[in-house]
């Protein structure tokens, strides 16, 4: 099993149009793209890490499974525009993802 953190800085006063953004993702394109067969969070910075802060966790059983996910993403037309409206709303070149496996 792997959890796969999706991770972006809000830009001040922004953070929860990122939040909002982020649910409605999940809601419009994540699950289309598998979110459903996962455990899926969004969580923010509070104690000990910046508060601007919002990251996706996206727990699944297999690497495949999270390769058929970056997949379907890429060929979503729907998450191409969502990353653009998200855009002013969030400090440039912050959003990474990590990879970690549970044991």
């Amino acid at each position: 099993m792997f959890v796969a953190r999706w991770q972006i800085d809000a830009k001040f006063g922004h953070k929860q149009a990122v939040v909002d953004s982020l649910k409605q993702w999940e809601k419009d394109v994540g699950r289309g793209a598998g979110t459903g067969e996962m455990d899926f969070r969004i969580l923010t910075g509070s104690i000990g890490a910046r508060e601007a802060t919002v990251e996706s966790h996206h727990t699944v059983a297999s690497l495949t499974q999270l390769e058929s996910f970056f997949q379907a993403l890429g060929k979503n037309d729907a998450h191409g525009q969502w990353s653009k409206s998200l855009e002013p709303h969030i400090v440039s070149g912050t959003a990474f993802w990590q990879i970690f496996r549970v044991v």
